[in-house]
């Protein structure tokens, strides 16, 4: 939890010192990499390492940012974009214990399932940072010359599944720790105390979901919010203009304007 707290800080550090170097990048470098004319010596002066690091350092901050806006309390409790709902099979269920007046106990339970999904995030900076690393110069210029989230589709290919494995046993520990489980089992007693209908879903409803089930389930959707974020500082990185705050990015993108 420590841990998680101080990666969080660093993360939100960096995205105060670095945000603003992060938007309008993919056409100044989409342009440096299609050119081929020798006309601008400023441009054909940088090599191929330079670009691939220019890229490489924007799509970190972009990671970074979208790390961090969910690596914290709430993150994803109060960001109705990637906020987790129960699970769809829990619905009619969520409805009745609702109507029984013991709505408290499914937003509990909702609240713990975002919080282990929180502190699940921080880790991925690691893993988006080795996919960065290993970078090459075609990856490159096939997310700058790709469609809008040409970045995303490559750090889904490439980070996915280690992610989940990252991210599941930190989710299994936080819900243990958190007691979702226990909540689960309130709020299905609950229903099961207040279904009059009997029988509505073929049994107890204790059955729905398994420990194992509702981890993955946070897992997955803990996953799909990351993607989303970063789908969103990628739309940012290519439509808006930029400072330039490090030497790197001075020496890329400022040739781009010589």
């Amino acid at each position: 939890m420590k841990t998680n707290l101080i990666l969080t800080g660093l993360l939100t550090i960096t995205l105060l010192t670095s945000a603003n170097c992060r938007a309008g990048m993919f056409d100044d470098l989409k342009s440096m990499i299609s050119s081929t004319s020798g006309s601008n010596s400023s441009i054909s002066a940088l090599s191929d390492n330079q670009v691939v690091d220019g890229l490489k350092e924007a799509l970190g901050d972009g990671v970074s940012h979208a790390v961090a806006s969910l690596g914290h309390s709430d993150g994803f409790l109060t960001n109705l974009d990637v906020k987790i709902p129960l699970p769809g099979k829990l619905q009619n269920a969520e409805k009745v214990v609702r109507m029984a007046g013991q709505g408290q106990l499914v937003d509990d339970f909702e609240a713990l399932m975002n919080h282990a999904a929180e502190q699940a995030v921080p880790v991925a900076a690691n893993v988006f940072g080795d996919a960065i690393k290993q970078m090459s110069i075609d990856d490159a210029k096939n997310i700058l010359s790709g469609p809008d989230d040409a970045a995303t589709q490559y750090f889904r290919r490439t980070t996915q599944t280690n992610l989940f494995t990252a991210f599941y046993p930190i989710v299994q520990k936080v819900t243990d720790q958190v007691g979702v489980t226990e909540k689960y089992k309130a709020m299905m007693g609950k229903f099961n105390s207040a279904n009059s209908l009997g029988g509505m879903f073929g049994g107890s409803a204790h059955s729905l979901l398994s420990t194992t089930d509702l981890d993955t389930y946070v897992t997955g959707k803990a996953l799909d919010g990351l993607f989303k974020m970063v789908a969103a500082e990628e739309k940012d990185i290519r439509a808006n203009p930029a400072a330039r705050t490090t030497d790197l990015l001075k020496t890329v993108f400022g040739a781009v304007k010589q």
